[in-house]
């Protein structure tokens, strides 16, 4: 009878714990849910990521709170999500830096991919060259002209050595027979923008939509986009399609959370962020940023990561093999 009622006691408490399992899931999220970007506030991926977060939020009836976590190439941050608990309550903004430099760098000694679970591809970027409104340099072939005359000379304000822009300036030197002075402001946007303002360079290498408070009030000047499609926000910036230079490069924005997160939790962030994605005031907002909204869902996202990931690795080790660019 005592060993009767010992069993009943064990398969009753184990229903209970399988119970209230099954509502903590069916819960989520009970408290605010920390988004981290690993970027400085300001940039271009710091907004487009506030703004969606703060309308997704309103799937989740939580508020979900941006944290900005700066430092090597976005690897701080990132090494904060990978090390978090995977319970939905800590997820995060990955870039092309996140995926792609950090990884073939090896900046960040803990990383590895399969640590987390990807949720979804949101928008894609391709990056672009950037004048002030009052540079001499009315079109890209002024300034290629101008780079082969004072090899040098023109100065160029990328965001990290050895991240994205770094390599998008140094194909462009190669395929157009230029040579520029690099000069790296690492931290996203903003101090490039700092730096364009206060004329301490000539040409800034980043993405239409990270400038994209300077351009709508005419500050600035996009002179070519490197992408072979044209961007319906800014049209009077062409493509380098249009200009005859075969490069197209860019940055995209994935949300990514913890690998063990739970798949239901994995689920509704993916179900809230895209009802955030498809709403008008999301595809109204950055329509005007010069960003291209480009989804792509959790079932889809990581293979094609991992895709770019290595096509990218085999372009950088060409370079490097080339001598044109150090890892």
């Amino acid at each position: 009878m005592y060993k009767n009622n010992k069993t009943l006691l064990t398969l009753t408490a184990a229903v209970a714990l399988a119970s209230l399992s099954g509502v903590a899931l069916a819960d989520y999220p009970e408290r605010d849910i920390r988004v981290i970007v690993p970027w400085g506030a300001g940039g271009g991926t710091d907004g487009i990521v506030r703004k969606l977060t703060t309308i997704a939020e309103e799937s989740l009836d939580v508020s979900m709170y941006a944290e900005n976590i700066e430092g090597g190439v976005s690897a701080t941050g990132i090494g904060q999500l990978m090390s978090a608990r995977p319970d939905g309550y800590t997820i995060g903004a990955l870039t092309y830096d996140s995926l792609v430099t950090v990884p073939w760098q090896a900046m960040l000694p803990s990383y590895d991919i399969d640590k987390l679970k990807l949720i979804a591809r949101v928008t894609s970027e391709p990056d672009a060259i950037v004048v002030d409104a009052d540079s001499d340099y009315q079109t890209i072939h002024d300034l290629i002209e101008a780079a082969k005359e004072n090899p040098g000379e023109i100065r160029v304000a990328i965001q990290n050595l050895g991240g994205r822009v770094h390599l998008a300036i140094l194909q462009f030197q190669e395929l157009t027979g230029t040579e520029f002075r690099i000069v790296s402001y690492p931290g996203g946007a903003a101090p490039q923008k700092e730096a364009i303002l206060s004329d301490e360079v000539d040409v800034a290498l980043t993405s239409l939509g990270d400038f994209s408070n300077l351009l709508e009030d005419g500050t600035v000047r996009g002179l070519v986009e490197f992408s072979d499609t044209q961007n319906p926000t800014y049209p009077d910036v062409p493509t380098t399609a249009d200009e005859g230079i075969d490069l197209q490069i860019g940055s995209f924005i994935v949300f990514a959370a913890p690998a063990d997160t739970p798949e239901e939790t994995i689920n509704a962030l993916e179900s809230a962020y895209k009802t955030a994605y498809d709403s008008d005031e999301f595809q109204e907002w950055v329509a005007n940023v010069g960003v291209t909204p480009n989804w792509l869902g959790t079932d889809e996202v990581t293979a094609w990561a991992d895709e770019t990931a290595e096509s990218l690795f085999s372009e950088m080790d060409a370079l490097v093999e080339a001598g044109v660019m150090s890892k």
